[in-house]
């Protein structure tokens, strides 16, 4: 039999681009909009705080209409846009460019806001590099240290400036350009050394940063508290009288000098939290604000905090009075301190104990280690902790009526610290709050928005989204006036508040005020 006639090919098309976002005077805060929207979603309790099965807070680049489906995405060019990016910007702007500006799509809306985001950004980054330097000049700083000894530093104390529950500090003196700087060697207590993690985590406000190390003898004229000191009491025969008193410890040099740890800040607050209880509680949600974007740091890089305890949190000094402390008769130690995290493990080497036995039941059968998960616990032990309260992690959670101390309604931060430390705490870990959701409703709680805003209106995304808008144009316009009435410098709680306004969406604080106000 003939065969049938063939069947005529079908041409297929070149596969289609997946749709494009439309044009939104919103576009420049949608990534940040799309990455908070898993903040609040509890994952599976085997996903619970382990680092690498947390759902991805990115989304994928839409492809454009010149990429098919089978090409890949890194291969194209995205083309210019004809105008420039709000963030290109300035007063200066030509008004031929700013005319191409004004026919973008978004629109003036949509410009202005872009510009205000952009600002704000670079206005962080100033102020964080006039609280801990520039960073081309720490890596000189560290260019220059290497391979000095005691020899090139001035001993500037005999006696620790400072002491924590791992190490004692000593100021030193350095000649760096013609300048003395002042720098910390932080001498490790015996079997407290965790210096070599710390040269792998990069730099943050809130971690101690180490810009040099020495192995050598110590210099005869620091004072050893402790049993180090009692080795001078033993002289070996085989070393020179003038070494063989001091022992060979790593030290760490660092450029923050710690003036006290958070323990000691606590203990002498009693009569401040009394007298003072709202700008007290205020200076503790800064602060525990402050462990929590240290923490976050530290778990991306797969490292945890050693003893989350106010003895191991150091304080330092701010270089400047910020602008809140300025003009204000207030008594030593008002003023708010940047703090630092300065002991670390490396999670896949060593995993902290689990302080009781309820804690391992909770951690059984989760993929993250309880290192992780301790920190949870340690943070809401100290937010009771600074509170003045005394309470131990193993009270807190061995509890079986599950009732944790009242915290006394003594400011506008009361309910909400006592809110943030009931979530931490929970019995459940898949429940209990996160540290980047802790450091969410801290914020909530020191900025807003606050109750009164839901008092006549119907809580929504348009009106939260509404409310980021207009306080970033009003924090924009207070720190113009500042400058104008040479008020000073910004400090630390205003480089603070700018990390949460240049970063908060709608949708964030439409589930952190869930959480906190229900």
């Amino acid at each position: 039999d003939p065969l049938p006639p063939p069947l005529p090919k079908k041409h297929l098309q070149r596969a289609e681009s997946l749709p494009e976002q439309g044009p939104s005077h919103h576009s420049w805060g949608d990534l940040k909009t799309r990455a908070s929207s898993n903040l609040y979603s509890i994952p599976p309790p085997h996903e619970e705080g382990a680092p690498g099965s947390r759902p991805s807070w990115g989304h994928k680049k839409p492809l454009t209409k010149s990429q098919s489906l089978g090409e890949p995405v890194g291969r194209s060019s995205p083309q210019k846009a004809p105008w420039p990016s709000p963030a290109e910007l300035t007063f200066g702007t030509a008004d031929g460019e700013l005319g191409q500006v004004l026919q973008n799509p978004s629109g003036v809306c949509g410009v202005v806001l872009g510009c205000q985001a952009a600002t704000l950004a670079r206005l962080s980054s100033r102020i964080q590099e006039e609280l801990v330097g520039p960073e081309e000049q720490q890596q000189l700083l560290v260019a220059e240290l290497a391979g000095r000894g005691w020899a090139a530093l001035t001993t500037l104390a005999r006696e620790p400036c400072c002491e924590s529950g791992d190490a004692w500090y000593y100021p030193v003196g350095f000649t760096f350009q013609q300048t003395q700087l002042v720098l910390a060697a932080k001498v490790p207590k015996p079997c407290c050394a965790s210096l070599g993690v710390q040269s792998s985590l990069g730099g943050h406000c809130n971690i101690q940063r180490g810009i040099g190390r020495l192995t050598n003898h110590l210099p005869p004229e620091l004072v050893l508290p402790g049993s180090l000191g009692e080795q001078s009491q033993s002289p070996s025969r085989e070393e020179p009288p003038h070494l063989a008193t001091r022992p060979v410890l790593q030290v760490l040099i660092s450029p923050d000098v710690p003036h006290q740890t958070l323990a000691s800040f606590v203990k002498e607050s009693h009569g401040l939290h009394r007298s003072s209880p709202g700008h007290y509680e205020r200076l503790a949600c800064l602060l525990l604000l402050q462990v929590c974007m240290g923490l976050e740091h530290l778990r991306g890089h797969s490292v945890g905090q050693g003893d989350l305890c106010p003895e191991n949190l150091l304080l330092v000094k701010c270089p400047c009075p910020p602008q809140s402390q300025q003009g204000k008769e207030a008594p030593l130690g008002l003023s708010l301190p940047r703090l630092l995290i300065s002991s670390f493990f490396r999670v896949k080497d060593k995993q902290r104990p689990c302080s009781t036995s309820q804690e391992q039941d909770w951690t059984k059968g989760l993929a993250a280690p309880p290192s992780l998960l301790a920190d949870e616990l340690n943070v809401g032990v100290l937010i009771y902790q600074i509170l003045h309260l005394d309470i131990s992690l193993e009270k807190a959670v061995g509890s079986r009526s599950n009732r944790l101390p009242e915290i006394p309604s003594l400011s506008i931060y009361s309910t909400g610290l006592k809110r943030l430390a009931t979530l931490l705490l929970h019995r459940d870990p898949c429940k209990r709050v996160s540290i980047e959701q802790a450091r969410s409703i801290l914020q909530v709680l020191l900025w807003g928005p606050r109750q009164e805003l839901f008092a006549r209106s119907k809580k929504t995304l348009t009106l939260l989204r509404s409310w980021v808008e207009v306080k970033r144009a009003l924090l924009l316009l207070r720190f113009a006036e500042n400058s104008a009435g040479a008020v000073g410098s910004p400090g630390l709680e205003e480089w603070l508040c700018c990390q949460y306004f240049k970063e908060v969406t709608e949708l964030t604080l439409y589930q952190v005020t869930q959480t906190l106000y229900t």
